[in-house]
């Protein structure tokens, strides 16, 4: 039997890639509108407009594809996190990171949704990641911002509330969308939220 050709190995891997990619985007519509329970096969099968069959060929099933949207998530998610210098102005790196995480939301809003959907269902998929990735990188930024207390460069708060109050007053901008968009009737939102939540933290943390 005659071996496939380069061009046709490189053709089919073209092809391959561009499935798993149809595929992957789909299902990060499903996830992030339905939940992970509430999605199935046939939903994503309808969005990326292939067969159910053709799908389980690229991927074992829900789990196997759910799973691999969130590794993905895992490199977006950690990245404005880890931008914090610790050699740089406080407030400036605190700001800066409040605002990476708000155009996040605005660039990412399903890639939000399905994480948060992991998060309610207690994160029976995502775990290790945050036990391990996060836990470790989490812990690395509050001993800077404690280091930054300690110096006197920004007001005394707890370093760990400090972060989490970030997530949620940036996050919400994605996760509750459809509740932003209603309540400013349809205005402009991430440039007014960016000014907001600048004015927030400096008024907050200044020494």
């Amino acid at each position: 039997m005659e071996k496939p050709t380069s061009a046709a190995r490189k053709k089919t891997s073209r092809i391959q890639k561009k499935n798993r990619k149809l595929i992957l985007d789909a299902a990060l519509d499903v996830f992030s509108q339905n939940g992970y329970r509430g999605a199935t096969l046939d939903q994503i099968a309808e969005a990326c407009g292939l067969s159910k069959p053709n799908i389980l060929y690229y991927f074992n099933g829900k789990e196997e594809i759910h799973v691999t949207l969130l590794n993905q998530l895992m490199e977006i998610w950690l990245d404005p996190l880890e931008q914090m210098d610790p050699d740089g102005d406080p407030l400036d790196e605190i700001c800066a990171y409040v605002r990476r995480k708000l155009e996040m939301s605005q660039e990412f809003p399903r890639e939000s949704r399905l994480f948060a959907n992991e998060i309610l269902q207690g994160a029976p998929r995502m775990q290790p990641h945050l036990q391990t990735r996060l836990k470790t990188l989490f812990d690395e930024k509050t001993s800077v911002l404690a280091h930054w207390i300690e110096t006197g460069r920004i007001k005394q708060v707890d370093p760990r509330h400090l972060i989490f109050s970030i997530w949620a007053t940036t996050q919400h901008y994605a996760d509750f969308e459809a509740q932003v968009g209603v309540l400013l009737e349809g205005g402009e939102v991430f440039g007014a939220a960016q000014d907001y939540l600048d004015t927030l933290f400096r008024r907050l943390l200044a020494p």
